[in-house]
This record gives C-alpha cells, structure tokens and sequence, in this order.
C-alpha cells in the first residue's frame, strides 16, 4: 500500500516529465517542418494520446521569405514594400549593391534601388533593416521605401520576386507570422484589422484599445483565473483523501466559478455596442408618402442621394447611403412610404421598408407637420398612433416633425406645448428640410443616440467587437453550469465543465485551438499586412 501511494503522488511528476521530453523532441522537430503546422501526440504512462497545444516554433532556414506591397494600391508620393523572412538581408544586398552592409536597425538608410540581374536602376529611396526578433513578425525582416508610381513599384517588386527563396506574401500573411511569433493575440490581430478598415473616430479609438490588448487582458485574466480553479478541483481529485489539500477549496473554486459566471454574463449585456460600432449603425428613416424622407436622406448626405418628387411612392426600394455622424460610423436606408396600395411594386417597396425597420437599430420617423390634426390638443395621440403603426419598439426612434416652414410660428408654438404636456410622445425634433432649420438640432439628437447605441470606447470596460467572441463566451458559461451540475454527482466531470470553460476562452485569444478559426480571421486583411 505504502508503494502504491508513493507511485501514485509521484505519477503526475513523472508523466510532467516525460511531457517535457517529449515537448523538447516536439519543439526540436518543429524546425524540420514548414509553416509552423507543429502538433503532435504526447503518450502517458498507461499509454494513452495526450494532446499537445499548439507551440511556438522558431523559422527554419528554409523557411519563405516573403515581400509585399503595405502601403495600398494606386499613385502615391512613398510607397513601403515590406520584406519578411531569413533572406530579408539578401533582399537588402541584392537590390542595393551597396559595399556598406546592412543599414544600421531601425534607421532609414539613403540608398540606390537596382535590379539584381540587369543591375538598371529602379528607383533611390530608404531602406530600412528590422533584425528578428524586433520586429513586427518577429523575423528578420526590410522595408523599401519607395516612389509610388506604378512602374516603380512594379519594378522593385519583379526584382524581389527574382531572388531565390522570396515569393509574394498571401493575404494577411504578415500578421499570421506576428501571431504565431507570440507577437499579437487574436484579438489584437482582429483589433489590427478593424484600425486597417477604421472609417470613423469611434471605430479608430476602439480599434486601437483592442490592438493595445486591453479586450484580450480581460479574456486572460479570467483564462487565469479559471485555470486556477480547475487545478484546485484536479488536485481534490488526487489528493484529497491522504488529507494534503486544506479544508474548503472546492468552497473557494465554488466562489470563483460563480463570481467569473457573473463577470460574463454582464460582459456579454452590452447591447452589441462593439459590434455596432465596428460594423456601423443601422440608421432607417421611415414614414408616410411625401413626408419628407428622400429630401431628409439628401440633407444628410449633402448630395442627391435619392429622387425627389411631389408625386406619393416615388421611392419604391431601399437606398442606403454610409455616413460618418459625430465620428461614428452609420448605413442610412431610405425606404418606402407606408400606406395601402394595389400597385404590386410598391407593395413589395412597404414590405421591404417594414422589414428594415424591424431590423434597424435607431429609425428616424418623419412626420408631415401640415397633416397633423388642426387642433393642437388631437396631435399627441395623432402622434402614439402614427407611432404604433410603423414601430414595435419606440425607445430606439427620433421622431421628426418636418415642413416646419409651410407652418405658422403660432401653429408650432401650440403644437411643441401640446407635446411637452403630453409626456407620452418621444421628443420632436422640428425641421424643414427646404430651409434647413433645425437641421443641427436634429443633428445633436442623432449624436446622442449614437453614443447610447455605441457607447464610448475609451471609457469602461472594453466591448465585445466580433460575433465569434460573444459565440465562444456563451460557450464558456454553459460550461461553468455543467461544473455546478455535477458538482455534487461527479466531480470529475465538474472539472471536465471547467476544462471546456477555459478552452472557449483560449479560443478568442487563440491560446488554444486556434487553428480552424485563422483563416477566417486572416482573410480579411490585404496583401501587405
């Protein structure tokens, strides 16, 4: 009995150190293969598979070097070509000819850019040199900083495609090499990607919180926290009948769990706020014929972004038109009138219309203040049910009272007193959209409600930004439920719930199981980066 305990509080040592042969062996390996693909099967004492995680393996020598235009398509004054490999310093002797060397790290180095067989001149710019593992991708790599005509470009990057063992790099492929470097976390490299197609301030600010790893912080501090309690869980497995764990642990693990459930689950109350803001708000402007909504969308727009007519049902389908409000990113939609009609085209017009509407994150409803009832007394409940015909949820509308201009000063006095006494009608906001009166108040109304729908993304905590995070953090809760369920029943499949917990989290930060979802994350990004 004696040698059977020894044995077994010694077997997770020994099965620790066979792990770490074999990862050595692994990680040695790792430098034979191509591409960083490195997973292997580790072996227990019973003879068991033990996956091994995914490890971060140095490039062999006959890794690929690869090149790349980074600076965008098209006429510009610089152009970068980007270099990243083993023959980056090659690629720098090659296509310099210069008797001085590599160009001291991180300094931008005047030099002639030549082709290395015909030896013609291509272009004079700087070069810089970017030793591994200081660098982006963590491998040695160049820039060439170049005149941005096309002839130019195209000549350097014939010449770099000329010498052996450097190709063009595939789409994202400098940040995949970042990520398998350890330099970026897949939220940093989404974070990256979305700075990339930031088209708003909001979207730059968030972008740059996300690349900077504070989303990703917070998925390894509770990545932490749950390894914790799982190790805490595994050891009251093994140990806790010859007495060596203290009294309560699983109360503390208990505590733990539930505390990181509600840390989650607020998490995920956002109200999509990141997602909005990075894919853009759903703006629709909706309302009766000739209310004014075609003419609103041309206002916003400042061009004539759709038809103008006095003729009712001029509009028959959706016009979208993206916008930048108060540095947050917007898809304005026209949409059809709403009224009964027995015209087949138009009917398919007010479908598609109530159907955005049902879709849209904030409407805009645009009321013709000349149809409103003449006594001002009638028009609150003219308005709540105006309202209740094209909305199901109020709180997410601007109601818009326009043609204020073919309207008395008296009319609109009694009409805005009438409202404000009222109380159950959302606020006004009066407007003619001939005259433009109205339009910055209308304006300050729509930033506001941009702000609740998207929230600040430097104030709080960081937001969720991708559908695959909130997927994965979904996950990861229903896991911890299972820990609760069988905690009581069978504890080794309470720990298995922990284990599914911890491996939804590493799935957004890409700490485990990342594999599958890089090309999804990757494909995105353009040639250069």
């Amino acid at each position: 009995m004696l040698f059977i305990r020894c044995w077994r509080r010694s077997a997770p040592f020994i099965t620790a150190i066979r792990s770490l042969a074999f990862a050595r062996i692994h990680i040695l390996s790792c430098k034979t293969v191509s591409f960083y693909k490195c997973k292997k099967s580790a072996i227990d004492l019973f003879g068991r598979s033990l996956p091994v995680k995914r490890l971060l393996c140095s490039i062999g020598p006959e890794e690929d070097t690869i090149f790349a235009l980074s600076s965008g398509q098209g006429r510009c004054g610089v152009a970068v070509i980007r270099v990243s490999g083993p023959a980056s310093a090659l690629s720098i002797s090659c296509l310099t000819s210069s008797t001085r060397g590599l160009p001291a790290a991180r300094t931008a180095t005047l030099r002639n850019i030549i082709h290395p067989q015909t030896q013609e001149l291509l272009d004079r710019g700087l070069v810089l040199w970017f030793p591994g593992p200081g660098s982006f991708t963590g491998e040695d790599c160049a820039e060439f900083h170049i005149h941005g005509g096309p002839a130019v470009i195209n000549g350097v990057l014939q010449a770099l495609g000329s010498l052996p063992g450097l190709r063009p790099a595939e789409s994202g492929e400098f940040t995949r090499r970042a990520f398998y470097a350890g330099k970026l976390d897949l939220t940093e490299v989404e974070g990256l990607g979305d700075l990339i197609h930031a088209e708003t301030e909001a979207q730059r600010r968030q972008a740059l919180r996300q690349m900077a790893g504070d989303l990703g912080r917070v998925y390894q501090d509770w990545s932490v926290r749950l390894k914790r309690c799982l190790a805490h869980v595994e050891a009251f497995i093994d140990f806790s009948e010859d007495e060596l764990i203290e009294d309560g642990i699983l109360n503390d693990v208990d505590t733990a769990v539930r505390q990181l459930q509600t840390e989650m689950e607020n998490h995920l109350l956002d109200q999509r706020r990141g997602e909005r803001l990075r894919s853009g708000v759903q703006v629709v402007i909706a309302g009766s014929t000739n209310a004014g909504k075609s003419s609103l969308l041309n206002m916003l727009t400042q061009r004539p972004s759709a038809i103008v007519s006095p003729t009712a049902g001029t509009t028959r389908d959706v016009v979208e038109v993206p916008l930048d409000i108060g540095g947050y990113p917007v898809l304005l939609s026209d949409t059809a009138g709403l009224r009964d009609t027995t015209d087949s085209v138009e009917q398919e017009g007010v479908r598609r219309a109530r159907q955005r509407v049902e879709q849209a994150d904030l409407s805009l409803v645009v009321v013709d203040l000349t149809q409103l009832p003449s006594d001002p007394q009638l028009v609150p409940d003219f308005l709540t049910g105006y309202l209740r015909n094209i909305l199901e949820h109020r709180q997410h509308c601007v109601l818009i009272l326009n043609k204020s201009d073919l309207i008395s000063a008296e009319q609109n006095s009694s009409i805005r007193a009438s409202l404000w006494l009222a109380g159950d009608v959302p606020p006004a906001c009066f407007l003619s959209c001939h005259t433009k009166d109205g339009l910055d108040g209308l304006l300050t109304v729509l930033q506001d409600r941009l702000k609740t729908l998207c929230g600040d993304p430097l104030i709080g905590s960081p937001s969720l930004t991708q559908t695959r995070h909130r997927t994965h953090l979904q996950k990861s809760i229903e896991a911890l439920h299972q820990y609760f369920q069988y905690k009581h029943v069978d504890l080794v499949l309470a720990a298995e719930g922990l284990r599914l917990g911890l491996n939804s989290l590493g799935r957004i930060t890409g700490r485990v199981g990342a594999e599958e979802i890089l090309d999804v994350i990757f494909k995105d990004f353009c040639i250069g980066k």
